[in-house]
């Protein structure tokens, strides 16, 4: 099994910067894929960014050229890199991964940005 954790949260104002962290442990061989979500109050899970085991990535509409996601393969650490953040950036993000084709989930990081 895999266990995440998140880390990185916080307040910030708008036009900040924050990166977040998403440590792996266990069996955190054979990695398939990992992503970012959030959630926020009466909005349904987004899917913020991905990353392929080739090393592909994709972002959401709403964060393209504002966050950036990254894994250091060797750490079993994948990162989000918020820039530019805004009001409506304020969600809980989740650290998803599949490792051999399960999925697993972190319990998520809260970020606060305010105007």
């Amino acid at each position: 099994q895999v266990h995440l954790v998140e880390s990185g949260g916080g307040s910030v104002q708008a036009g900040g910067s924050l990166r977040l962290a998403c440590v792996a442990s266990g069996d955190t061989f054979d990695f398939n894929y990992g992503a970012w979500y959030r959630q926020a109050p009466g909005k349904e899970r987004e899917l913020v960014a991905s990353i392929l085991n080739n090393g592909n990535t994709g972002h959401s509409d709403s964060v393209k050229g504002r966050f950036t996601i990254s894994r250091d393969n060797m750490e079993n650490t994948m990162y989000l890199q918020m820039s530019n953040l805004r009001p409506d950036d304020t969600a809980v993000y989740l650290c998803h991964a599949s490792y051999r084709w399960q999925n697993y989930w972190g319990q998520g990081t809260q970020v606060t940005v305010s105007s």
